[in-house]
């Protein structure tokens, strides 16, 4: 039964495909009589679409015309990051020229706008030189007054250690003394080791370490001439040249080494920073509540730098910074103060003020206090606003290192626990007659 299941189905699919291929024809027939040509017909006439068709056709073209003016897509290339780069980088530097411009403009009219003095905590940062007087003037009035006094010196006995004075008093910057010291200690060194060499008695005036050491040192030439030097012409590979030439008849070798331990140990004609004492009133110190630009280490052409440097430190900012990093960065902004001024508010409300160097140790404060107290045998306190108690320990530390810079308000108070030994008033009957009316 299976087989005739099988045998039926097969003969159904067989006269399926028959029926399929198409009208029959005979084998003798040709093929061409078999293939009846069709009649021609002219073209079909296409129906006019409607609006709604247009419509919709006129929305498409829109859109394929969006898609044309696309943003195209961001070029991932090497070479357009870098284009990119540079146009960021070029709009920066303009941003940046802008902004300076607009700097330069502020301190500008900064510098010429004419300031009210009576807003500085301090007018200014004076001096004493007890060498000389008990005047207190700024330190450029020293300097000159110092540098008058010593050229007077120098038609005295004492000419060479008032040279050697002036080496170091009328001169700025340290290398630049101390290689001049080094020069004229060799020259010397030469004579006093070989007093019979005569070659050590002559200096070139044309010789570059002469020329680069000594001549542009104030007081250098003051020096040698009273170490026994002359200028004389020399000849020199058939050429007169200028000389130095030191001669035993105008110094001996005594003298010399004389002049030689000067010249080493000889030190600037120091200056006392004045405290320029003042006492205020409560209303007084709320007023005058600024710094001088003597207080500064940067000249106003020195701040224009300063402002460049803020970029960098926004950038710094943004990155991780070690520990170390921040130190020396907060160092660095320290450095830019040469004083401080510190206030010591009394519990009677009175402030005593006083101008100290940035670098001088605390102990300094505290004697300023004490000299000024009513009774300085008492002990006492000085305490920060965050109320630290400034101790012993704190004595040895500079106001840098206690960061007590450019200003700072110090509490006062009795160490002492019995009442009945504190005084009743604070400071001096003749230090209170430094406050000032209002």
């Amino acid at each position: 039964m299976a087989d005739k299941i099988k045998s039926f189905f097969q003969k159904k699919k067989t006269s399926a495909k028959f029926m399929k291929a198409g009208k029959g024809y005979k084998l003798t027939e040709s093929t061409s009589t078999i293939c009846t040509p069709t009649e021609s017909k002219g073209p079909i006439k296409r129906a006019e679409p409607t609006e709604e068709a247009k419509t919709a056709g006129q929305a498409a073209l829109a859109r394929l015309e969006a898609k044309k003016t696309d943003k195209p897509r961001f070029n991932t290339s090497y070479a357009a990051i870098q284009a990119r780069v540079k146009r960021e980088l070029e709009l920066e530097r303009k941003a940046q020229q802008s902004l300076q411009q607009t700097e330069d403009t502020t301190l500008k009219e900064k510098k010429d706008k004419v300031v009210d003095p009576s807003i500085f905590a301090v007018t200014d940062v004076f001096f004493r030189c007890p060498y000389l007087s008990d005047e207190i003037l700024l330190r450029d009035e020293w300097k000159k007054k110092i540098r008058e006094f010593l050229y007077e010196q120098l038609m005295g006995e004492e000419a060479g250690l008032t040279a050697c004075l002036i080496i170091q008093s009328c001169n700025f910057g340290k290398e630049k003394i101390e290689g001049c010291v080094e020069t004229l200690g060799k020259y010397l060194d030469n004579i006093i080791n070989n007093p019979d060499v005569e070659k050590y008695w002559k200096i070139r005036m044309c010789n570059r370490i002469f020329q680069e050491k000594v001549l542009p040192v104030e007081g250098a030439l003051d020096f040698l001439k009273a170490a026994g030097f002359e200028q004389k012409k020399l000849l020199h590979n058939e050429n007169e040249e200028d000389f130095l030439v030191w001669s035993p008849d105008n110094c001996n070798i005594e003298n010399l080494m004389m002049l030689d331990e000067a010249l080493r140990s000889a030190e600037p004609i120091p200056l006392e920073l004045d405290r320029n004492l003042q006492v205020l009133m409560p209303s007084q110190a709320r007023v005058r509540n600024e710094l001088p630009p003597s207080f500064f280490t940067i000249t106003p052409e020195e701040i224009k730098k300063e402002q460049q440097l803020r970029t960098e430190a926004v950038e710094r900012n943004q990155m991780l910074r070690t520990k170390a990093m921040r130190e020396k960065e907060e160092q660095r902004v320290l450095r830019r103060y040469k004083f401080a001024v510190l206030r010591i508010k009394f519990p009677d409300g009175i402030i005593l003020q006083g101008t100290f160097s940035v670098h001088e140790k605390f102990q300094n404060v505290i004697e300023f206090v004490t000299e000024n107290l009513v009774d300085d045998k008492v002990s006492f306190l000085l305490i920060t606003p965050d109320g630290i108690k400034l101790v012993e320990e704190c004595h040895a530390k500079t106001l840098l290192e206690l960061r007590l810079i450019p200003t700072a308000i110090l509490e006062f108070s009795w160490n002492v626990s019995d009442k009945e030994i504190m005084p009743k008033r604070y400071l001096k009957e003749d230090v209170l007659c430094f406050i000032q009316p209002v």
